[in-house]
């Protein structure tokens, strides 16, 4: 079983000005293992196939991770920014299946 370590990221919305919400990301680093490795291309209205992976990371959570649970939007692995697609939550982890590449800020 490979080692994770890396970012995940938490994007919350808050009220700058009255009406106008914006997104805040915090990134909290995290070590974990990487349970499951798989890829596949995706055809799609582009010239090229996209790539979806369907990789599962489970991460050693703390008390921050639970509280905004539904705030992980993603996860930093091998240098590009991955949409969280699942979380499991099997304390005192959390299982993160991720999909494709997260487009956010």
């Amino acid at each position: 079983m490979a080692k994770f370590y890396g970012v995940i990221g938490f994007v919350e919305t808050e009220e700058t000005s009255p009406g106008v919400w914006t997104e805040k990301i915090t990134e909290r680093a995290y070590y974990g293992d990487i349970l499951q490795n798989t890829k596949r291309w995706q055809q799609g209205a582009n010239l090229n196939d996209d790539i979806v992976v369907n990789n599962k990371i489970s991460i050693l959570a703390n008390m921050y991770a639970f509280q905004l649970l539904d705030h992980i939007r993603y996860v930093n692995w091998m240098g590009v920014n991955w949409k969280i697609s699942n979380i499991d939550v099997e304390g005192p982890r959390l299982i993160l299946t991720i999909g494709g590449v997260y487009n956010g800020h």
